[in-house]
Protein backbone atom coordinates (compact mmCIF):
# COMPACT_ATOMS: atom_id res chain seq x y z
CA UNK A 1 0.00 0.00 0.00
CA UNK A 2 2.62 2.47 0.88
CA UNK A 3 5.88 3.02 -0.85
CA UNK A 4 9.38 3.14 1.16
CA UNK A 5 9.33 7.21 0.87
CA UNK A 6 5.99 7.37 1.96
CA UNK A 7 6.45 5.12 5.09
CA UNK A 8 9.23 6.87 6.16
CA UNK A 9 7.39 10.30 6.38
CA UNK A 10 4.95 8.47 8.23
CA UNK A 11 7.26 6.72 10.75
CA UNK A 12 8.49 10.41 11.35
CA UNK A 13 5.46 11.57 11.97
CA UNK A 14 4.35 8.91 14.52
CA UNK A 15 7.49 9.41 16.61
CA UNK A 16 5.36 12.44 18.00
CA UNK A 17 2.56 9.79 19.19
CA UNK A 18 2.81 9.69 23.11
CA UNK A 19 0.07 6.95 23.83
CA UNK A 20 -1.44 4.19 22.70
CA UNK A 21 -3.56 4.39 19.51
CA UNK A 22 -5.93 0.74 18.21
CA UNK A 23 -6.80 0.15 14.95
CA UNK A 24 -9.66 -1.96 14.88
CA UNK A 25 -10.10 -3.22 11.01
CA UNK A 26 -13.71 -4.75 10.04
CA UNK A 27 -13.32 -6.61 6.75
CA UNK A 28 -15.97 -8.34 3.97
CA UNK A 29 -13.74 -10.99 2.42
CA UNK A 30 -16.98 -11.93 0.53
CA UNK A 31 -18.65 -8.93 -1.32
CA UNK A 32 -15.61 -6.52 -0.56
CA UNK A 33 -12.46 -8.92 -0.74
CA UNK A 34 -9.84 -6.50 -2.31
CA UNK A 35 -10.91 -3.22 -0.29
CA UNK A 36 -10.51 -5.33 2.74
CA UNK A 37 -7.75 -6.68 1.96
CA UNK A 38 -5.93 -3.19 1.12
CA UNK A 39 -7.25 -1.89 3.97
CA UNK A 40 -5.95 -4.76 6.73
CA UNK A 41 -2.27 -4.21 4.56
CA UNK A 42 -2.44 -0.17 5.36
CA UNK A 43 -3.36 -0.70 9.00
CA UNK A 44 -0.67 -3.55 9.58
CA UNK A 45 2.04 -1.83 7.14
CA UNK A 46 1.17 1.17 10.07
CA UNK A 47 2.12 -0.39 12.79
CA UNK A 48 4.46 -1.69 11.58
CA UNK A 49 5.83 2.08 12.16
CA UNK A 50 5.39 2.52 15.79
CA UNK A 51 5.62 0.75 18.73
CA UNK A 52 2.25 2.88 20.08
CA UNK A 53 -0.02 1.63 17.40
CA UNK A 54 -1.24 -1.93 17.37
CA UNK A 55 -4.45 -3.83 14.99
CA UNK A 56 -7.29 -5.56 16.19
CA UNK A 57 -10.33 -7.06 14.72
CA UNK A 58 -13.27 -5.04 15.31
CA UNK A 59 -15.92 -6.60 17.59
CA UNK A 60 -18.84 -4.10 16.80
CA UNK A 61 -21.03 -6.48 14.16
CA UNK A 62 -23.07 -3.09 13.03
CA UNK A 63 -19.83 -1.09 11.94
CA UNK A 64 -19.59 -0.92 7.75
CA UNK A 65 -17.10 -3.13 6.18
CA UNK A 66 -14.30 -2.63 5.36
CA UNK A 67 -13.68 0.25 7.85
CA UNK A 68 -10.70 0.86 10.11
CA UNK A 69 -11.98 2.87 13.87
CA UNK A 70 -8.77 4.75 15.18
CA UNK A 71 -8.88 4.46 18.87
CA UNK A 72 -7.65 6.46 21.81
CA UNK A 73 -7.12 4.05 24.63
CA UNK A 74 -6.16 6.56 26.79
CA UNK A 75 -8.88 9.23 26.24
CA UNK A 76 -11.43 6.80 24.79
CA UNK A 77 -11.85 8.76 21.75
CA UNK A 78 -12.90 6.90 18.40
CA UNK A 79 -12.69 7.96 14.92
CA UNK A 80 -13.79 5.46 11.99
CA UNK A 81 -12.40 5.35 8.15
CA UNK A 82 -15.41 3.69 6.21
CA UNK A 83 -13.26 2.62 2.87
CA UNK A 84 -9.48 2.64 2.45
CA UNK A 85 -8.35 6.29 3.35
CA UNK A 86 -6.01 7.10 0.80
CA UNK A 87 -5.99 9.88 -1.72
CA UNK A 88 -6.54 13.45 -0.75
CA UNK A 89 -8.17 11.79 2.51
CA UNK A 90 -4.97 10.05 3.47
CA UNK A 91 -3.80 13.36 5.45
CA UNK A 92 -7.07 12.89 7.45
CA UNK A 93 -5.85 9.05 8.60
CA UNK A 94 -2.25 10.55 9.52
CA UNK A 95 -4.16 13.59 11.75
CA UNK A 96 -6.34 11.41 13.31
CA UNK A 97 -3.60 9.14 14.12
CA UNK A 98 -1.57 11.81 15.32
CA UNK A 99 -4.22 13.15 17.38
CA UNK A 100 -5.54 10.32 18.55
CA UNK A 101 -1.70 9.50 20.16
CA UNK A 102 -1.67 12.78 21.94
CA UNK A 103 0.18 15.05 19.45
CA UNK A 104 -1.61 18.53 20.34
CA UNK A 105 -4.63 19.68 17.50
CA UNK A 106 -3.93 23.13 15.67
CA UNK A 107 -6.60 24.96 16.97
CA UNK A 108 -7.13 27.64 19.50
CA UNK A 109 -7.42 27.37 22.92
CA UNK A 110 -11.15 29.15 23.14
CA UNK A 111 -12.18 26.38 21.07
CA UNK A 112 -11.10 23.38 22.64
CA UNK A 113 -12.77 24.77 25.62
CA UNK A 114 -16.16 25.56 23.47
CA UNK A 115 -15.62 21.40 22.45
CA UNK A 116 -14.99 19.53 25.64
CA UNK A 117 -18.23 21.91 27.13
CA UNK A 118 -20.79 20.06 24.41
CA UNK A 119 -23.06 17.62 26.27
CA UNK A 120 -24.85 15.23 24.68
CA UNK A 121 -24.18 12.55 21.71
CA UNK A 122 -22.84 13.25 18.43
CA UNK A 123 -22.50 11.00 16.19
CA UNK A 124 -21.54 12.06 12.29
CA UNK A 125 -20.97 10.39 9.58
CA UNK A 126 -19.53 12.11 6.37
CA UNK A 127 -19.93 10.99 2.66
CA UNK A 128 -17.15 11.78 0.65
CA UNK A 129 -15.54 11.02 -2.40
CA UNK A 130 -11.48 9.95 -2.16
CA UNK A 131 -10.97 12.69 -5.46
CA UNK A 132 -12.52 15.14 -3.49
CA UNK A 133 -10.52 18.18 -2.36
CA UNK A 134 -13.17 19.50 -0.05
CA UNK A 135 -13.72 16.86 2.10
CA UNK A 136 -10.88 15.79 3.68
CA UNK A 137 -11.17 19.80 5.54
CA UNK A 138 -14.87 18.74 6.43
CA UNK A 139 -13.74 15.04 7.81
CA UNK A 140 -10.59 16.62 9.88
CA UNK A 141 -12.80 19.77 11.56
CA UNK A 142 -15.22 16.73 12.41
CA UNK A 143 -12.22 14.07 13.41
CA UNK A 144 -10.90 17.35 15.59
CA UNK A 145 -14.19 17.66 18.15
CA UNK A 146 -14.14 13.52 18.05
CA UNK A 147 -10.73 13.61 19.59
CA UNK A 148 -11.30 16.31 22.19
CA UNK A 149 -14.68 15.27 23.44
CA UNK A 150 -15.08 11.34 23.65
CA UNK A 151 -19.31 11.77 23.30
CA UNK A 152 -18.35 12.55 19.83
CA UNK A 153 -17.70 10.43 16.68
CA UNK A 154 -16.73 11.29 13.16
CA UNK A 155 -17.07 8.41 10.17
CA UNK A 156 -15.80 8.77 6.98
CA UNK A 157 -18.01 7.38 4.32
CA UNK A 158 -16.37 6.17 0.78
CA UNK A 159 -19.49 7.11 -1.01
CA UNK A 160 -18.16 5.27 -4.40
CA UNK A 161 -17.70 2.19 -1.91
CA UNK A 162 -20.52 2.42 -0.44
CA UNK A 163 -23.59 3.28 -2.95
CA UNK A 164 -26.29 1.47 -1.31
CA UNK A 165 -26.36 3.61 1.44
CA UNK A 166 -25.57 6.88 -1.26
CA UNK A 167 -28.61 5.88 -3.12
CA UNK A 168 -30.67 5.49 0.10
CA UNK A 169 -29.72 8.52 1.22
CA UNK A 170 -29.77 10.34 -2.15
CA UNK A 171 -26.13 11.83 -1.80
CA UNK A 172 -25.01 13.43 -5.35
CA UNK A 173 -22.96 15.54 -3.61
CA UNK A 174 -19.85 15.68 -1.22
CA UNK A 175 -19.46 16.69 1.14
CA UNK A 176 -22.68 15.55 2.91
CA UNK A 177 -22.53 15.19 6.45
CA UNK A 178 -24.82 13.59 8.63
CA UNK A 179 -25.30 14.28 12.24
CA UNK A 180 -27.80 11.20 14.71
CA UNK A 181 -28.93 10.01 11.34
CA UNK A 182 -30.02 13.20 10.03
CA UNK A 183 -28.53 15.36 6.85
CA UNK A 184 -26.67 18.37 9.02
CA UNK A 185 -24.88 20.20 6.14
CA UNK A 186 -23.19 20.00 2.66
CA UNK A 187 -19.86 21.51 1.14
CA UNK A 188 -17.03 22.99 2.84
CA UNK A 189 -17.35 23.52 6.63
CA UNK A 190 -15.12 24.69 9.63
CA UNK A 191 -14.64 24.10 12.91
CA UNK A 192 -16.36 27.55 13.81
CA UNK A 193 -19.19 26.51 11.61
CA UNK A 194 -20.20 23.59 13.24
CA UNK A 195 -19.99 24.69 16.39
CA UNK A 196 -22.67 27.28 15.71
CA UNK A 197 -24.93 25.05 14.26
CA UNK A 198 -24.84 22.64 17.62
CA UNK A 199 -24.30 25.22 20.15
CA UNK A 200 -26.91 28.10 20.15
CA UNK A 201 -24.20 30.46 21.87
CA UNK A 202 -21.31 30.14 19.89
CA UNK A 203 -22.02 33.03 17.18
CA UNK A 204 -22.23 35.38 20.05
CA UNK A 205 -19.25 34.07 22.20
CA UNK A 206 -17.21 34.40 18.94
CA UNK A 207 -18.68 38.12 17.83
CA UNK A 208 -17.50 39.42 20.80
CA UNK A 209 -14.07 37.90 21.32
CA UNK A 210 -13.60 40.00 17.72
CA UNK A 211 -15.39 43.06 18.91
CA UNK A 212 -12.69 43.37 21.90
CA UNK A 213 -10.13 43.70 19.11
CA UNK A 214 -8.23 47.05 18.72
CA UNK A 215 -8.02 48.42 14.98
CA UNK A 216 -6.11 47.26 12.81
CA UNK A 217 -3.94 49.27 10.18
CA UNK A 218 -5.18 47.03 7.26
CA UNK A 219 -7.39 44.66 7.31
CA UNK A 220 -8.07 42.69 4.46
CA UNK A 221 -10.98 40.96 3.34
CA UNK A 222 -10.46 38.08 2.08
CA UNK A 223 -8.41 34.56 2.42
CA UNK A 224 -7.89 33.84 -1.24
CA UNK A 225 -4.59 34.50 -3.24
CA UNK A 226 -4.88 37.74 -3.33
CA UNK A 227 -5.08 38.09 0.07
CA UNK A 228 -2.67 35.99 1.13
CA UNK A 229 -0.15 37.71 -0.73
CA UNK A 230 -1.41 41.07 0.45
CA UNK A 231 -1.15 39.83 4.02
CA UNK A 232 2.06 39.32 3.53
CA UNK A 233 3.22 42.36 1.68
CA UNK A 234 1.51 44.41 4.45
CA UNK A 235 2.83 42.27 7.51
CA UNK A 236 6.39 43.04 6.52
CA UNK A 237 6.30 46.27 6.32
CA UNK A 238 5.17 46.02 9.97
CA UNK A 239 2.34 47.55 10.18
CA UNK A 240 -0.59 45.57 12.19
CA UNK A 241 -2.50 43.37 10.36
CA UNK A 242 -5.13 41.07 9.91
CA UNK A 243 -7.43 38.67 7.66
CA UNK A 244 -11.07 37.93 7.55
CA UNK A 245 -12.59 35.35 5.63
CA UNK A 246 -15.46 32.80 5.40
CA UNK A 247 -12.37 30.15 3.96
CA UNK A 248 -8.47 30.35 3.96
CA UNK A 249 -7.78 29.87 0.22
CA UNK A 250 -10.85 30.81 -1.55
CA UNK A 251 -12.14 29.23 -4.55
CA UNK A 252 -8.58 27.61 -5.05
CA UNK A 253 -9.06 25.29 -2.74
CA UNK A 254 -11.25 23.44 -5.37
CA UNK A 255 -8.76 23.75 -8.06
CA UNK A 256 -7.73 19.99 -8.95
CA UNK A 257 -4.76 20.73 -10.81
CA UNK A 258 -2.23 23.77 -11.57
CA UNK A 259 0.24 23.67 -13.99
CA UNK A 260 1.25 27.74 -14.89
CA UNK A 261 2.04 28.57 -11.32
CA UNK A 262 5.09 29.76 -12.52
CA UNK A 263 8.46 27.83 -11.07
CA UNK A 264 5.97 25.21 -9.97
CA UNK A 265 5.62 22.45 -12.52
CA UNK A 266 2.60 20.91 -10.96
CA UNK A 267 0.40 21.14 -7.93
CA UNK A 268 -3.10 21.25 -6.70
CA UNK A 269 -5.02 23.63 -5.04
CA UNK A 270 -5.29 22.36 -1.38
CA UNK A 271 -1.04 22.40 -1.59
CA UNK A 272 -1.24 25.61 -2.50
CA UNK A 273 -3.21 26.80 -0.38
CA UNK A 274 -1.36 25.10 2.78
CA UNK A 275 1.46 26.97 1.29
CA UNK A 276 0.17 29.98 1.44
CA UNK A 277 -1.54 29.86 5.03
CA UNK A 278 1.86 28.87 6.32
CA UNK A 279 3.50 31.72 4.73
CA UNK A 280 1.12 34.08 6.32
CA UNK A 281 1.63 32.08 9.44
CA UNK A 282 5.03 33.11 9.45
CA UNK A 283 4.35 36.84 9.83
CA UNK A 284 2.08 38.99 12.55
CA UNK A 285 -1.48 38.37 11.29
CA UNK A 286 -4.23 37.66 12.69
CA UNK A 287 -5.98 35.24 10.54
CA UNK A 288 -9.97 35.27 11.37
CA UNK A 289 -11.63 32.39 9.39
CA UNK A 290 -14.95 31.32 9.21
CA UNK A 291 -16.30 35.26 9.16
CA UNK A 292 -18.41 36.52 6.80
CA UNK A 293 -18.51 40.21 5.90
CA UNK A 294 -21.89 41.94 5.16
CA UNK A 295 -20.96 45.45 5.38
CA UNK A 296 -18.81 48.11 4.50
CA UNK A 297 -18.65 52.08 6.05
CA UNK A 298 -16.81 54.35 6.94
CA UNK A 299 -16.46 57.11 9.71
CA UNK A 300 -13.15 58.40 10.33
CA UNK A 301 -11.75 54.62 10.38
CA UNK A 302 -13.35 51.98 7.88
CA UNK A 303 -15.46 49.18 9.73
CA UNK A 304 -16.58 45.95 8.36
CA UNK A 305 -19.76 44.45 10.09
CA UNK A 306 -20.00 40.44 10.36
CA UNK A 307 -22.56 38.37 9.73
CA UNK A 308 -22.36 37.07 13.41
CA UNK A 309 -22.88 40.75 14.16
CA UNK A 310 -18.98 42.05 15.36
CA UNK A 311 -17.39 44.73 13.80
CA UNK A 312 -13.93 45.35 13.12
CA UNK A 313 -12.52 48.80 12.32
CA UNK A 314 -9.27 49.58 10.41
CA UNK A 315 -7.17 52.74 9.00
CA UNK A 316 -7.16 50.53 5.13
CA UNK A 317 -9.03 47.89 4.01
CA UNK A 318 -8.32 45.33 1.37
CA UNK A 319 -11.08 43.69 -0.47
CA UNK A 320 -10.20 40.55 -2.36
CA UNK A 321 -13.19 38.50 -1.83
CA UNK A 322 -12.96 36.72 -5.19
CA UNK A 323 -15.52 35.19 -7.26
CA UNK A 324 -17.63 32.04 -6.92
CA UNK A 325 -19.12 29.50 -9.78
CA UNK A 326 -22.04 31.02 -12.14
CA UNK A 327 -25.22 29.61 -12.11
CA UNK A 328 -27.54 28.99 -15.00
CA UNK A 329 -30.54 30.16 -13.43
CA UNK A 330 -32.87 28.10 -14.78
CA UNK A 331 -36.16 26.22 -13.08
CA UNK A 332 -35.12 23.09 -11.89
CA UNK A 333 -31.39 24.69 -11.09
CA UNK A 334 -31.87 25.55 -7.18
CA UNK A 335 -34.32 22.51 -6.39
CA UNK A 336 -31.99 19.89 -7.69
CA UNK A 337 -28.59 21.45 -5.99
CA UNK A 338 -26.61 18.87 -4.37
CA UNK A 339 -29.61 16.36 -6.21
CA UNK A 340 -27.54 16.08 -9.33
CA UNK A 341 -26.90 19.32 -9.81
CA UNK A 342 -23.28 20.33 -8.89
CA UNK A 343 -20.37 22.77 -10.03
CA UNK A 344 -17.62 20.63 -8.75
CA UNK A 345 -16.51 17.70 -10.70
CA UNK A 346 -13.96 16.40 -9.33
CA UNK A 347 -15.36 16.35 -5.56
CA UNK A 348 -18.97 14.97 -6.90
CA UNK A 349 -17.90 12.68 -10.23
CA UNK A 350 -17.26 9.59 -8.57
CA UNK A 351 -21.03 9.98 -7.39
CA UNK A 352 -22.04 9.19 -10.99
CA UNK A 353 -20.00 6.82 -12.06
CA UNK A 354 -21.46 4.39 -14.71
CA UNK A 355 -24.16 7.16 -15.42
CA UNK A 356 -25.18 9.69 -17.77
CA UNK A 357 -24.20 13.59 -17.27
CA UNK A 358 -24.02 16.97 -18.75
CA UNK A 359 -21.44 19.44 -18.66
CA UNK A 360 -22.70 23.36 -19.00
CA UNK A 361 -20.01 25.64 -21.01
CA UNK A 362 -17.62 24.81 -23.64
CA UNK A 363 -15.22 26.98 -21.94
CA UNK A 364 -11.51 25.63 -20.73
CA UNK A 365 -13.32 24.45 -17.39
CA UNK A 366 -15.94 22.52 -19.34
CA UNK A 367 -13.96 20.71 -21.37
CA UNK A 368 -11.55 19.70 -19.01
CA UNK A 369 -14.64 18.72 -16.74
CA UNK A 370 -15.89 16.65 -19.62
CA UNK A 371 -12.83 15.17 -19.63
CA UNK A 372 -12.38 13.95 -16.53
CA UNK A 373 -15.85 12.65 -16.21
CA UNK A 374 -15.54 11.06 -19.19
CA UNK A 375 -13.10 8.46 -17.07
CA UNK A 376 -15.73 7.82 -14.16
CA UNK A 377 -18.99 8.51 -15.96
CA UNK A 378 -20.53 6.55 -18.83
CA UNK A 379 -21.41 9.07 -21.01
CA UNK A 380 -20.90 12.95 -21.36
CA UNK A 381 -22.97 15.41 -23.33
CA UNK A 382 -21.48 18.88 -23.66
CA UNK A 383 -23.73 22.02 -24.34
CA UNK A 384 -22.00 25.13 -25.19
CA UNK A 385 -24.23 28.17 -25.73
CA UNK A 386 -22.03 30.04 -28.48
CA UNK A 387 -21.82 28.26 -32.12
CA UNK A 388 -17.95 27.42 -30.95
CA UNK A 389 -16.37 25.99 -28.02
CA UNK A 390 -14.12 28.35 -26.43
CA UNK A 391 -11.70 25.66 -24.81
CA UNK A 392 -7.75 25.63 -26.34
CA UNK A 393 -7.49 23.61 -28.82
CA UNK A 394 -5.50 20.88 -27.58
CA UNK A 395 -8.17 20.47 -24.95
CA UNK A 396 -10.65 20.54 -27.80
CA UNK A 397 -9.37 17.85 -29.98
CA UNK A 398 -9.40 15.78 -26.39
CA UNK A 399 -12.86 15.93 -26.19
CA UNK A 400 -13.62 15.24 -29.82
CA UNK A 401 -11.36 12.41 -29.45
CA UNK A 402 -12.88 10.75 -26.51
CA UNK A 403 -15.81 8.22 -27.58
CA UNK A 404 -17.90 9.15 -25.19
CA UNK A 405 -18.44 12.83 -25.33
CA UNK A 406 -20.77 14.28 -27.70
CA UNK A 407 -20.73 18.27 -27.81
CA UNK A 408 -23.44 20.06 -28.62
CA UNK A 409 -22.76 23.58 -29.57
CA UNK A 410 -25.57 26.77 -30.16
CA UNK A 411 -27.20 25.36 -27.27
CA UNK A 412 -29.21 27.05 -24.25
CA UNK A 413 -30.35 25.25 -21.59
CA UNK A 414 -33.50 26.23 -20.24
CA UNK A 415 -34.95 23.99 -17.95
CA UNK A 416 -33.33 20.81 -15.03
CA UNK A 417 -35.89 18.08 -15.01
CA UNK A 418 -35.96 15.61 -12.27
CA UNK A 419 -38.29 13.37 -10.27
CA UNK A 420 -38.84 15.11 -6.90
CA UNK A 421 -35.79 14.00 -5.76
CA UNK A 422 -33.09 13.99 -8.37
CA UNK A 423 -32.72 14.77 -11.87
CA UNK A 424 -33.56 12.46 -14.89
CA UNK A 425 -32.60 15.07 -17.23
CA UNK A 426 -32.32 18.60 -18.58
CA UNK A 427 -34.38 20.30 -21.20
CA UNK A 428 -32.43 23.02 -23.84
CA UNK A 429 -33.61 25.15 -26.97
CA UNK A 430 -31.33 24.92 -30.48
CA UNK A 431 -31.07 28.42 -31.10
CA UNK A 432 -30.35 28.06 -34.47
CA UNK A 433 -34.19 26.08 -35.14
CA UNK A 434 -35.38 27.60 -31.57
CA UNK A 435 -36.86 23.97 -31.30
CA UNK A 436 -36.83 21.86 -27.36
CA UNK A 437 -35.37 19.15 -26.79
CA UNK A 438 -34.80 16.93 -23.59
CA UNK A 439 -31.95 15.21 -22.76
CA UNK A 440 -31.58 12.14 -20.35
CA UNK A 441 -29.39 12.02 -17.44
CA UNK A 442 -28.56 11.81 -13.86
CA UNK A 443 -26.31 15.12 -13.28
CA UNK A 444 -25.24 18.14 -14.53
CA UNK A 445 -22.15 19.84 -14.27
CA UNK A 446 -22.69 23.63 -14.71
CA UNK A 447 -19.07 25.51 -16.01
CA UNK A 448 -19.75 28.94 -17.25
CA UNK A 449 -17.58 31.49 -15.53
CA UNK A 450 -17.27 33.27 -12.44
CA UNK A 451 -19.69 35.60 -10.40
CA UNK A 452 -17.77 38.44 -7.86
CA UNK A 453 -18.54 38.36 -4.43
CA UNK A 454 -20.43 41.94 -4.22
CA UNK A 455 -23.27 42.05 -3.31
CA UNK A 456 -22.59 42.80 0.31
CA UNK A 457 -21.14 46.19 -1.22
CA UNK A 458 -23.72 47.40 -3.56
CA UNK A 459 -24.23 51.06 -2.88
CA UNK A 460 -21.73 51.50 -1.21
CA UNK A 461 -18.57 51.63 -3.80
CA UNK A 462 -18.24 51.90 -7.50
CA UNK A 463 -18.76 48.71 -9.45
CA UNK A 464 -19.23 47.65 -13.03
CA UNK A 465 -22.42 46.45 -14.37
CA UNK A 466 -20.65 42.85 -13.92
CA UNK A 467 -20.50 43.79 -10.04
CA UNK A 468 -16.65 44.36 -10.21
CA UNK A 469 -14.87 46.41 -7.98
CA UNK A 470 -13.42 49.13 -9.87
CA UNK A 471 -10.11 49.82 -9.12
CA UNK A 472 -6.95 51.86 -10.10
CA UNK A 473 -3.39 51.13 -11.25
CA UNK A 474 -2.60 51.36 -7.26
CA UNK A 475 -5.53 48.88 -6.17
CA UNK A 476 -7.88 52.13 -4.96
CA UNK A 477 -11.32 51.77 -4.86
CA UNK A 478 -13.72 54.84 -5.19
CA UNK A 479 -13.59 54.92 -1.39
CA UNK A 480 -10.60 56.60 0.03
CA UNK A 481 -8.47 53.96 2.26
CA UNK A 482 -10.33 51.16 0.63
CA UNK A 483 -8.26 48.73 -1.72
CA UNK A 484 -9.28 45.49 -3.42
CA UNK A 485 -7.43 42.95 -5.40
CA UNK A 486 -7.56 39.81 -7.60
CA UNK A 487 -11.17 37.97 -8.97
CA UNK A 488 -13.40 40.59 -7.30
CA UNK A 489 -12.45 43.26 -9.20
CA UNK A 490 -12.02 44.36 -12.87
CA UNK A 491 -8.98 42.68 -13.57
CA UNK A 492 -9.12 41.22 -16.87
CA UNK A 493 -7.61 38.06 -16.42
CA UNK A 494 -8.79 35.73 -13.79
CA UNK A 495 -5.74 33.50 -12.67
CA UNK A 496 -3.98 32.44 -9.23
CA UNK A 497 -0.70 33.96 -10.20
CA UNK A 498 -2.50 37.52 -11.28
CA UNK A 499 -4.41 37.55 -8.16
CA UNK A 500 -1.05 37.31 -6.38
CA UNK A 501 0.88 39.98 -7.83
CA UNK A 502 -2.72 42.28 -7.71
CA UNK A 503 -2.87 41.33 -3.86
CA UNK A 504 0.98 42.34 -3.28
CA UNK A 505 0.22 45.89 -5.58
CA UNK A 506 -2.98 46.93 -3.88
CA UNK A 507 -0.90 46.25 -0.29
CA UNK A 508 1.86 48.56 -1.36
CA UNK A 509 -0.86 51.28 -2.27
CA UNK A 510 -2.48 50.51 1.06
CA UNK A 511 1.03 50.96 2.65
CA UNK A 512 1.62 54.73 0.74
CA UNK A 513 -1.95 55.45 1.50
CA UNK A 514 -1.04 55.51 5.67
CA UNK A 515 2.19 56.60 5.15
CA UNK A 516 0.16 59.55 3.56
CA UNK A 517 -2.61 59.84 5.79
CA UNK A 518 -2.19 62.43 8.29
CA UNK A 519 -1.95 60.93 11.82
CA UNK A 520 -5.10 61.38 13.90
CA UNK A 521 -2.82 63.98 16.40
CA UNK A 522 -1.92 66.04 13.47
CA UNK A 523 -5.82 65.76 12.24
CA UNK A 524 -6.75 67.22 16.12
CA UNK A 525 -4.32 70.58 15.64
CA UNK A 526 -5.57 71.46 12.33
CA UNK A 527 -8.53 71.16 14.06
CA UNK A 528 -7.34 73.08 16.91
CA UNK A 529 -5.72 75.78 14.86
Amino acid sequence: MLDAKLKGQLATYLENLTSQVELRIAVDEQHQAKKSAEISELANEIAELSPLVNVVAQTKSEIRKPSMEVVSIKNNTSITFAGVPMGHEFTSLVLALLNSGGHPVKISEQQVAEIKSLSGSYQFETYVSLSCQTCPGVVQALNVLSVINPNITNTMIDGSLFQEEVTQRNIMSVPSVYLNGELFTQGAVTIDKILSKIDPQADAKQAQSLNDKAAYDMLIVGGGPAGAAAAIYAARKGIRTGIVAEKFGGQVTDTMAIENFISVKATDGPKLVSGLEQHVKDYDVDIMANNKAVKLTKEGLINIELENGALLSSKSVMLATGARWREMNVPGEQQYRGAGVAYCPHCDGPLFKGKRVAVIGGGNSGIEAALDLANIVEHVTVLEFDTKLRADEVLQRKAKAANNIDIILNAMTTEVVGDGKRVTGLTYQDRASQEIKQVELAGIFVQIGLVPNTEWLKGDIALTARGEIEVGQRGETSIEGVFAAGDVTTSPYKQIIIAMGDGANAALGAFDYLLRAPSEESANDEKAA
